[in-house]
């Protein structure tokens, strides 16, 4: 059986909820939209759904130069992309430094309200530059590979085949979207992704980078905005994915072609790790 793309997400805004796509345009960053937004915090530290889990809930709607935000018991509001004349703020991701620009006071004091937490919504343009291996100090990667806000490559990929045999280890089943993956590959065994290192999907060569290590924000329940209190799928994760670099589950890609990839594509091995 030949593997095929099976689901494709974007997440808009850093910890916001996912959009289901049937294609997706694959730029030097990741897909077209991906996590081109992020909250901060008073002193300009990122923020994520490690800290608010209710970010999930917030539902982020890509406009032509704006974004549309909703979320339960929010009024929605229009974003508009932070123009030229913007400020810029200094912050990071995970180490890696960035200078987004600062999106509209409307927009800090709707999430705000929204977290209970005083924040400001921030907009990733073409000028703020985030490098790969600023992160990975030249690892992984080529120089002059460039990631979004995501947490450290510009996508990731996980078979369903890896969340059936994760699943079938729990007593209540997890949704793949736990896991927050760009790409979803059908038609596969279990894990088969760990030993790829190059593929291609449709007509684009992507570079298998490295495996992508788990954290709590796994057991974050996206539908309620809230903290498992099993701690799934991380505790069963724990037993039979740990290594020592952490819990790996998906593994983490850079494109190395630019173009689309459609839902039902085919999935060509080129290299195996």
């Amino acid at each position: 059986m030949t593997p095929t793309l099976s689901t494709i997400h974007v997440y808009p805004v850093k910890s916001c909820a996912p959009l289901a796509l049937d294609e997706a345009v694959v730029e030097g960053r990741g897909l077209a939209g991906d996590r081109r937004w992020m909250l901060v915090d008073a002193d300009d530290a990122f923020v994520t759904g490690r800290k608010f889990p209710r970010l999930t809930l917030v539902v982020a709607h890509p406009q032509v130069d704006a974004l549309r935000l909703d979320a339960p018991g929010m009024p929605t509001l229009r974003v508009e992309v932070p123009d030229a004349g913007s400020a810029r703020v200094d912050s990071e991701v995970w180490g890696a430094a960035v200078r987004p620009r600062v999106a509209a006071d409307s927009a800090h004091a709707w999430f705000s309200d929204f977290l209970g937490h005083p924040v400001r919504l921030v907009y990733m343009d073409d000028g703020c530059a985030r490098f790969v291996r600023a992160k990975y100090e030249g690892r992984y990667g080529r120089d002059g590979d460039q990631v979004s806000f995501a947490d450290a490559f510009p996508l990731m990929l996980i078979s369903q085949a890896s969340l059936d045999a994760l699943n079938a280890r729990l007593e209540v089943a997890v949704p793949m979207l736990r896991f927050r993956p760009n790409i979803v590959i059908a038609g596969t065994t279990e894990h088969a992704e760990d030993d790829w290192k190059r593929i291609r999907i449709g007509a684009i060569e992507f570079e298998v980078a490295k495996a992508c290590t788990r954290c709590v924000f796994t057991t974050v329940d996206f539908e309620r905005g809230q903290f498992d209190p099993t701690g799934e799928p991380l505790r069963t994760l724990i037993g039979y994915r740990r290594a020592p670099d952490g819990v790996r589950f998906g593994q983490n890609l850079i494109a190395r072609g630019r173009g689309i990839v459609r839902l039902g594509d085919p999935v060509e091995i080129l290299e195996d790790a």
